[in-house]
């Protein structure tokens, strides 16, 4: 009696998927850490007020916002490998721009060039990962990719100090250039995957479907408008409620009347338990579906914010931010994973480009919620609005999800005969 054959599982890309996107989003991920807590001061010491310097260090989100979009129209264009290396080349000339700045005008433009270098950049490897890795592992290739980038962003404040104490803050934009220069040897490095005439479908089940001519951004919004206005809204929620973790452990910090140093430490606590999560949440989320990530770690997420304006001092914010991170740690490469089992074949970049103008909105808009309440005076009202997105985004995943991704969960998996 013969038994019968398991059925063939595709073979995981190992090779293009370490060298052609996990170490590159790693050494990228320096750069632009190393950068970040240098924007402001480099800004004072060309003569801007803490406003303006504050506002040239949001230049890097904003350029990010702005060049979602062209970022999904320029890698479909010129292939999702290549996008990637005009990506690291033109953000290593931001880098060198913002060096040898002379005033507040050419740094400001060189922050955006390197915030919109960086969406491209983020977009093309999403992108090529998704083409390449098979959609039974993508959850663990996605989280990995989220984790390695904020290892990354994670090492890249330390690089720096070194580079500032052995030199000038304006040096660490030349590490930024080394950096960028690195990843886009490692990308050269790397050996493209041979495309194959036809490629996984849009909804992720690993059929393959013939591929179909590339439609416009226009025609994209039109079609997937019912998908973008539902689930896309748990997608920002998840970004907001992102950043504005990132705003409220310092600013509730200050609050308190710690000392920055102490704050520092409890933010780093929350980044050191979040980058323990990455993996098994990708492996979770592969075996199990994505609901069994994504819901509880926004909640988690919302739970601890709301909990914060109730902390009294370091010990009790420090357990409430490790409580943060953990649930930010359950859903990292969600996003990315998301966006990845609902891309169509045809049109994936540019579709992916509104699907990160969606989540870079969200974290864009997050610590405004929690600034707005201190504006109007009380923190921890904003700190309390901020922590409702939580739930409210665990509840979007688990109404729209089904409906649309077959890897929502393991019952999703079975109706469609995975």
């Amino acid at each position: 009696m013969n038994r019968p054959q398991a059925p063939h599982r595709p073979m995981f890309p190992f090779r293009s998927v370490v060298l052609g996107a996990l170490i590159p989003a790693f050494i990228h991920a320096i750069g632009v850490g190393a950068m970040v807590p240098v924007i402001a001061p480099s800004a004072t010491s060309l003569g801007a007020s803490l406003a303006a310097a504050g506002f040239i260090a949001a230049l890097l989100h904003i350029g990010q916002i702005l060049a979602d979009l062209p970022a999904g129209a320029f890698a479909a264009r010129v292939g999702d490998r290549r996008a990637m290396l005009v990506a690291a080349v033109v953000a290593g000339l931001g880098f060198a721009g913002a060096a040898l700045s002379p005033g507040l005008i050419t740094l400001g433009l060189a922050i955006l060039l390197i915030g919109a270098a960086s969406a491209v950049f983020h977009l093309a490897r999403h992108s090529y990962l998704t083409e390449i890795t098979p959609p039974l592992q993508r959850a663990r290739v996605m989280s990995t990719l989220g984790g390695v980038h904020r290892i990354g962003q994670f090492l890249g404040p330390f690089l720096g100090a070194l580079v500032i104490y052995s030199g000038e803050v304006h040096a660490v934009y030349l590490l930024g250039t080394l950096t960028s220069v690195a990843a886009a040897a490692t990308v050269l490095l790397s050996r493209e995957e041979k495309r194959s005439p036809a490629v996984t479908d849009g909804v992720g089940t690993g059929e393959a479907t013939p591929l179909a001519p590339e439609p416009s951004l226009l025609a994209l919004a039109r079609n997937y408008r019912s998908m973008l206005s539902t689930l896309g809204v748990g997608v920002l929620l998840i970004g907001a409620i992102r950043g504005a973790r990132e705003t409220a452990i310092p600013l509730w910090g200050e609050y308190l009347g710690l000392d920055p140093a102490v704050t520092s430490l409890i933010y780093g606590l929350a980044g050191g338990v979040d980058m323990l999560l990455f993996y098994p949440a990708g492996k979770l989320m592969d075996r199990m579906g994505r609901l069994w990530v994504g819901v509880p770690g926004t909640c988690v997420m919302g739970a601890a914010l709301l909990a914060m304006p109730f902390t009294v001092g370091p010990a009790s914010l420090a357990a409430v931010a490790a409580v943060l991170g953990f649930g930010n740690g359950m859903t990292a490469g969600i996003l990315m994973t998301l966006g990845s089992d609902v891309a169509p074949a045809a049109g994936r970049a540019r579709f992916l480009g509104m699907w990160r103008v969606l989540t870079d909105t969200g974290a864009a808009g997050g610590p405004l919620v929690v600034s707005a309440g201190a504006a109007l005076g009380s923190l921890a009202a904003g700190i309390w609005a901020a922590g409702v997105l939580g739930p409210a985004a665990g509840g979007a995943l688990a109404r729209w999800l089904p409906r649309w991704s077959v890897h929502a969960n393991r019952t999703t998996r079975r109706r469609a005969g995975l």
